[in-house]
C-alpha cells in the first residue's frame, strides 16, 4: 500500500512539473541591437556591438520562456570616434558608472499570429523602468549550414525617451541639436541543438 501510495505521489509531482522552454543561443554575428535618433534634421543611426543574454522560447510553453538581454554600452559605434566618446561621457551614458543596460523579462505572452508581447524591466543607467515589449517571431527551422542545429529569428522595434532613464539631462535637446525620442530595433538571431 506505502508503495502504490509512493508511487501516485511521484507521479502526480511529475505531472505539476513543467519543463523550461528551449534553450536557444544568441548568434551574435547575425543579430544586432541598432538605434536611430534625430540630430537637429538629420537621422543619426549606430548600433551596440557586445551583447549577450539568455533566450528560452517555445511558442507551446510560454509560462517557461523568457528573453533576458544584457548590452555593454562602451561598444556603441555610431561610426564617428569623436561622437561615440562623447555617448560614453557623463554627458549622456557615463559608461564609466553604468557600463551595461539591460533587459529582463518576467512574462512573455501571445499577442495573435507571429505576434508577442515581452513583459520585463528595462535598466539604463540609474533607472529602472516596466516596458512592455512587442516581438515578431519568424519561426523556426533547421540550418541550413549546420543541419544537427535549428535557428530561430526574432525582431522588436520599440521607442524610447532617452531623457526618461537620464541619458543626458535635456541640454542638447533645448538647444535643438539632439532628440529625446530614441527608435531601437533588437533583431535576434538565435540557435539551438536539435
Amino acid at each position: 500500500m506505502k508503495r502504490i501510495l509512493l508511487i501516485v505521489l511521484t507521479l502526480m509531482l511529475l505531472g505539476h512539473t513543467q519543463v523550461m522552454a528551449h534553450e536557444w543561443k544568441i548568434d551574435s554575428v547575425h543579430s544586432g541591437v541598432l538605434f536611430e535618433i534625430k540630430h537637429i534634421y538629420s537621422m543619426v543611426r549606430g548600433h551596440f556591438s557586445d551583447f549577450n543574454g539568455e533566450v528560452y522560447f517555445d511558442p507551446d510553453n510560454l509560462e517557461k520562456s523568457k528573453f533576458d538581454l544584457v548590452v555593454k554600452v562602451n561598444s556603441i559605434n555610431t561610426n564617428n570616434g569623436k561622437r561615440d566618446n562623447h555617448l560614453r561621457s557623463d554627458d549622456f551614458f557615463a559608461e564609466s558608472k553604468y557600463p551595461v543596460m539591460t533587459f529582463k523579462s518576467s512574462r512573455v505572452s501571445h499577442a495573435g499570429g507571429n505576434k508577442y508581447t515581452l513583459e520585463g524591466k528595462m535598466t539604463i543607467k540609474d533607472t529602472i523602468k516596466d516596458m512592455v515589449l512587442e516581438f515578431i517571431y519568424w519561426g523556426q527551422k533547421e540550418n541550413p549550414f549546420k543541419k544537427s542545429k535549428m535557428v530561430a529569428g526574432f525582431d522588436s522595434r520599440f521607442t524610447i525617451n532617452r531623457l526618461d532613464y537620464h541619458v543626458g539631462d535635456g541640454q542638447f535637446y533645448n538647444m535643438g541639436v539632439v532628440g529625446k525620442d530614441v527608435d531601437i530595433l533588437i533583431t535576434l538571431e538565435v540557435i539551438r541543438n536539435k
